[in-house]
């Protein structure tokens, strides 16, 4: 009697079916899957014995489950041609190797977006841009601590840099392109000003207390902390973060859901929790790939930069970039959709995770190993971060946006870029 949860077809019995990449993929992805990890949904035909040249090929019950995955096809195809690559690829790769893992850089950044929009659409606002900021995150710290580690001394300042690119990169490139693009289509875009209100005094908060406090104290070097006061401040980091976490989620998560709906999807239904939970994988994967190529890339990055004559803390902004990539996209299309909301959560939430959960984790381990942290930044920094901070306070300060809050914010962010590359 032929099984209803599995077949199977020896290779001697009938030709090989013709594979169509479009259609088969996701059944030959999900086979490969069951077959690194044990599933009790699957069994054998009993009294039955193929040779070892036989070509086993598994049909589900639930192939009707395969369907329902409403995922394109190249966001899983991407991250696990990432990973093939990136464990073939060794330290002494040909340059068109390392073009080829360039592109799939770019190609699992853009699949990540994919996902942790199809998750955020699945837990509804605001806790989706929370799952994105906490991931993009971790990238982030891992990022940062494996390039300490195998810099040592070096790489003392590589934490400051990259943070501090990451807060001005979000706070005028992103948040400035998100108001530019939705003033030129929609006039005019509307969002909860409590929520705004909120994020921005618990960064501001958090940016002098990491970025510009470090200049003035006098208990250690210049721009670095002692232990102790490494220690004080990351616990306040914590402490502010995770009250506004709070304050997002359970105290008053209706200031930072839409005015006009209490819902951030209602015009769209929620994915399956097929499709949810294949996005949640392959989130994970492309998140863990994009941390190791750009790893991997690091130290071609940096000879670039040394180069053509730029300042090595170039190589923090465009490490930033890479990373914020994914969080940078995803709120430029929520405003393409009329979403300002859904894009200040994503931007505003980064900012506020990159800093306030990344200088406690680089500084445990700058504690624990004993390598330098500097934290401080100069003065010339100092002034575009103010500049920044209170253009971003004063651009969100009535509850609606215009055109040029954006071009203004974008004009700070070019000259951030200019003086970071001809200091």
């Amino acid at each position: 009697m032929r099984s209803q949860m599995i077949s199977t077809i020896y290779a001697f019995h009938r030709p090989i079916p013709r594979f169509y990449f479009h259609h088969d993929l996701p059944l030959i992805l999900s086979a490969v899957l069951v077959t690194i990890i044990p599933c009790p949904l699957l069994r054998i035909e009993k009294n039955q014995n193929p040779p070892a040249l036989s070509l086993l090929a598994l049909e589900f019950k639930g192939n009707l489950m395969l369907k329902k995955i409403n995922l394109p096809i190249w966001t899983m195809a991407t991250p696990l041609l990432s990973v093939i690559f990136f464990f073939i690829a060794g330290s002494d790769a040909a340059g068109m190797m390392r073009i080829i893992i360039a592109f799939l850089l770019i190609g699992s950044v853009l699949s990540s977006v994919h996902h942790a929009e199809v998750i955020a659409h699945r837990v509804g606002e605001p806790f989706g841009t929370i799952i994105l900021a906490i991931a993009i995150t971790t990238i982030e710290v891992a990022l940062i601590v494996s390039l300490m580690l195998s810099g040592g001394e070096g790489e003392k300042a590589l934490a400051r840099d990259t943070v501090f690119a990451a807060v001005m990169i979000i706070i005028t490139a992103i948040v400035g392109l998100c108001i530019l693009k939705g003033s030129i289509t929609y006039r005019e875009q509307r969002y909860h000003l409590a929520g705004v209100n909120a994020a921005l005094i618990t960064l501001m908060a958090i940016v002098i207390l990491t970025l510009i406090l470090p200049n003035f104290t006098v208990s250690g070097p210049v721009g670095e902390y002692s232990e102790s006061q490494l220690i004080f401040v990351s616990v306040v980091s914590l402490i502010l973060y995770g009250g506004f976490i709070f304050v997002q989620t359970f105290r008053h998560r209706d200031y930072f859901l839409p005015k006009d709906s209490s819902s951030e999807d209602d015009h769209a239904p929620a994915p399956n929790k097929i499709t949810s939970g294949m996005s949640l994988v392959f989130l994970l994967i492309s998140l863990a790939i994009v941390v190791l190529l750009a790893k991997y890339l690091s130290y071609d990055l940096e000879q670039i930069v040394l180069s053509v004559g730029a300042p090595k803390s170039l190589v923090g902004v465009i490490i930033a970039a890479i990373v914020l990539l994914p969080e940078g996209l995803a709120a430029y299309r929520a405003v393409k959709a009329n979403r300002l909301q859904t894009s200040l959560n994503l931007a505003l939430g980064s900012a506020l995770a990159s800093i306030g959960l990344t200088i406690p984790a680089v500084a445990i381990v700058a504690i624990i190993t004993g390598y330098p942290l500097v934290l401080g930044i100069d003065a010339r920094s100092m002034v575009l971060l103010l500049l920044s901070m209170l253009t971003l306070i004063f651009s969100l300060a009535t509850g609606k946006t215009n055109i040029q809050q954006g071009v203004v914010l974008l004009v700070i962010f070019a000259c951030y870029l200019f003086y970071t590359i001809v200091p």
